[in-house]
């Protein structure tokens, strides 16, 4: 196993090594970095903030290419216009996830994609150790092969936790098959990065058409659905270590959250596991991001899981939320020492990120 100090010697051109990606896999034209300029610095009442983006796609090429896929098109390779658009928005720092494409491969070549994709994600953090962090990718169709690839990945590569979809090729996260992750993800005590997987299975129907809608509308479904079940199948009682941060602000759910409360209180019989708390308390023990798009979005989010929980995410490349940082900074209700918690302290902490 390559150790990270033979990452760090050998890092030399590993930012040619990745491609950008945004959601689906997609290419992202209209996402170009703008022509070198001074680093936008962040500042809340007089005090430079160190910005955390936790929502940032790429993907490797190499790994791809071993599930027969191509990144299309070439200029998303990266290079220095990921790091000007970075400055350009005032990004200090991304966390770096893929968006899992190898959930139905056998268990011999996801042992491969995964090793050439998490070894090439550490040289990248290596030789740009002030500007990317990334999470570990981990086959999770096999639940103990992924649960060996996070601690891999956390402990001897350097990542500084683990992105998975919010389905398995149609499988529920709280499967009880795939408990060995959850619990190696509780003992390592790493945030984990859910990102849903391009609208709901069963809904393909009727998402077609004009709009988007598999993206616009399945995918925050899929995180909504997904955290549901987490919570009334008794995965977030039995896990209670669990940091896992939701992506696009969580989907639905924060935004209709006492319908959760209400549904047991009036339909007892279809809730046969008891939990712990009511529905709407485990939200509150849960990550998001801040991809919500306005101010009212945002401060209501903010009121319905604390502000302590959200962090910042852009979903780059693609340009869901290119103003992210005014996105926090402009959001009313919001004290000083909350905008600066959001926009990085909060994930600088849970991802190891040093101030």
């Amino acid at each position: 196993m390559t150790t990270r100090r033979d990452f760090i010697r050998n890092s030399a051109g590993a930012m040619a090594g990745i491609a950008f990606v945004g959601c689906e896999l997609l290419a992202a034209r209209g996402a170009q970095a703008q022509p070198a300029g001074r680093r936008r610095e962040v500042v809340v009442s007089g005090r430079r903030v160190k910005t955390v983006d936790v929502h940032a796609h790429c993907a490797v090429p190499e790994a791809m290419a071993l599930m027969g896929l191509k990144v299309e098109p070439q200029t998303l390779i990266m290079g220095q216009d990921r790091i000007r658009a970075m400055d350009e928005q005032g990004i200090d720092v991304e966390a770096l996830s893929i968006n899992p494409y190898w959930y139905k491969a056998e268990r011999d070549l996801a042992r491969t994609l995964i090793k050439v994709q998490n070894e090439k994600l550490a040289e990248l953090c290596a030789s740009q150790p002030e500007r990317f962090v990334a999470f570990a990718t981990v086959a999770l169709q096999h639940p103990d092969l992924a649960a060996e690839q996070l601690e891999e990945g956390v402990k001897k590569l350097g990542l500084r936790g683990g992105s998975i979809g919010a389905n398995v090729a149609g499988e529920e996260l709280s499967d009880p098959r795939f408990h060995p992750f959850w619990a190696k993800a509780e003992q390592l005590g790493c945030l984990i990065f859910i990102h849903p997987q391009g609208g709901t299975a069963g809904l393909e129907q009727r998402l077609r058409g004009s709009g988007g809608l598999a993206n616009v509308i399945g995918n925050p479904l899929d995180t909504t659905i997904a955290l549901s079940h987490l919570i009334f199948e008794g995965t977030l009682d039995r896990f209670p270590g669990l940091k896992i941060c939701a992506a696009h602000g969580g989907g639905y759910l924060p935004s209709y959250a006492a319908r959760s409360d209400a549904g047991c209180v009036t339909f007892p019989d279809r809730c046969p596991k008891p939990l712990k708390k009511r529905p709407t308390e485990y939200l509150r023990q849960l990550y998001y991001d801040s991809i919500v798009f306005t101010p009212e979005a945002l401060r209501h989010l903010a009121a319905e899981v604390g502000s302590g929980q959200i962090v910042m995410g852009t979903d780059y490349p693609f340009p869901w939320m290119k103003t992210a940082v005014d996105h926090i900074l402009n959001t009313p209700g919001l004290s000083d020492a909350e905008r600066a918690a959001i926009l990085g302290e909060t994930a600088s902490r849970l991802l190891r990120i040093k101030s």
